[in-house]
């Protein structure tokens, strides 16, 4: 064979062997990527792109707060949401105390705003915290319908009050605007149980500072079923520094990106360990002016998420079903005077002295959807929180605490 025969040889052989390399490049990753509709959909398989080994670990900075603590500071009740300003200071939104609890980045504490109230700067089990690039503090304050925005002082600046729309969890754009959730209960039920609208309404209302509803983002699954519509398209979101949306949902395997526009950018999926068929559809009974619900049976996957500095998105997801041991539940009560002043109470059901267990873990996604890989974890949590370096896990049901981690890259 001559010399440039075989230099050709060669050069053909090494393009054939880099593109069977790059086609089964997703494979080896654990990935299926896919493009329906103009959407990036990725379906990730296995333990993800680090393999057994994570490639960051955690370590723990401190922890504020306990069911049974003997500081009246830190002894939280039904602990909800975590923000921080620019100081690093920590705000702890202590809803079952109808307070907001302020601690100095290494968890000195600093200050104590809010009581029970319908009142400025009252609560009344207030749901959610999130904070602007001013440090005031927005809380999502579903019993007396509104959403209050404190002073970093804790002083009361206004009032958002709403007539005809149920308060979720909250989160403030850069440019000022609100996102709101739908809340995870909901206690509005038509008389038929089939959905009446032919659009179903949005995931997420996009308001102004106002309070005026600007539009909805992300499209909801119809069950034809009211109550098992809304709860299969429960969703949990949070932002990144961009405004950019995630969201991921308790009862589908579905986790997605929305850039601040509003517009669907990818969607993923992974495996687990356990199906997310329905059961059973639930119940909404009705006796005068009484309602009792009996929620569907789901199994439930994903529970919170948040993006780190590095576009990374971490997942709260249950690597397996509770055991009848650890599961508890929110026992509420409702009831209406005759003056028609509403009252209402929330109490923790189920064994709260446990507070280990290995049935959570942390999934870690890159920018683009790909799991990168998953970290076990130990402990009981409900809610996990990033800022800066910075990772908050919060122990709302059990013991009622905030545990602070630092990630660190391996």
């Amino acid at each position: 064979m001559k010399p440039r025969q075989r230099f050709m040889t060669i050069l053909v052989g090494l393009i054939l062997a880099t593109g069977l390399m790059f086609k089964i490049a997703p494979q080896l990753a654990g990935q299926k990527v896919e493009i329906i509709n103009g959407v990036r959909v990725v379906h990730n398989r296995g333990k993800g792109v680090w393999g057994k080994r994570p490639a960051v670990k955690l370590e723990p900075v401190i922890k504020l707060g306990d069911l049974d603590s003997p500081d009246e500071h830190t002894a939280f009740y039904l602990p909800a949401a975590v923000a921080i300003d620019r100081g690093g200071n920590i705000y702890v939104l202590d809803s079952g105390n109808n307070r907001i609890q302020k601690f100095s980045p290494d968890g000195k504490f600093l200050a104590s705003f809010g009581r029970f109230g319908q009142g400025p700067g009252e609560f009344v089990y207030p749901s959610w915290l999130d904070i602007d690039s001013a440090g005031n503090l927005y809380v999502a304050d579903p019993h007396n319908q509104r959403i209050q925005v404190l002073g970093p002082d804790g002083k009361d600046i206004k009032t958002i009050k709403f007539s005809d729309l149920e308060i979720g969890n909250i989160f403030v754009a850069t440019n000022g605007n609100l996102l709101m959730q739908e809340p995870a209960m909901s206690f509005r039920f038509g008389g038929d149980e089939k959905e009446k609208t032919d659009k179903l309404p949005g995931l997420i209302k996009v308001m102004d500072p106002t309070g005026k509803v600007i539009k909805e983002i992300g499209e909801r699954l119809d069950m034809k079923n009211e109550l098992l519509t809304n709860t299969i398209n429960n969703a949990v979101i949070t932002l990144d520094e961009h405004d950019n949306i995630y969201l991921v949902f308790p009862y589908q395997n579905r986790i997605e990106k929305y850039s601040a526009e509003g517009e669907l950018v990818w969607r993923a999926d992974r495996e687990l360990s356990y199906n997310l068929e329905v059961e059973e559809k639930g119940s909404v009974e009705r006796k005068g002016s009484g309602l009792s619900i009996r929620a569907p049976k789901i199994n439930r996957s994903s529970l919170s998420v948040a993006v780190d500095s590095q576009g990374r998105v971490w997942v709260l997801t249950l690597a397996r079903q509770l055991k009848k041991e650890e599961q508890i539940a929110m026992g509420v009560t409702m009831s209406r005077s005759a003056s028609g002043g509403d009252t209402i109470g929330y109490k923790v059901q189920g064994d709260t002295d446990l507070r280990e267990t290995d049935a959570l873990k942390l999934e870690v996604f890159d920018g683009e959807g790909v799991l990168l890989g998953e970290i076990p974890l130990k402990i009981f949590v409900d809610h996990i929180f990033i800022y800066g370096e910075r990772l908050f896990m919060v122990d709302k049901l059990r013991g009622a605490s905030v545990y602070i981690f630092q990630i660190k890259e391996m």
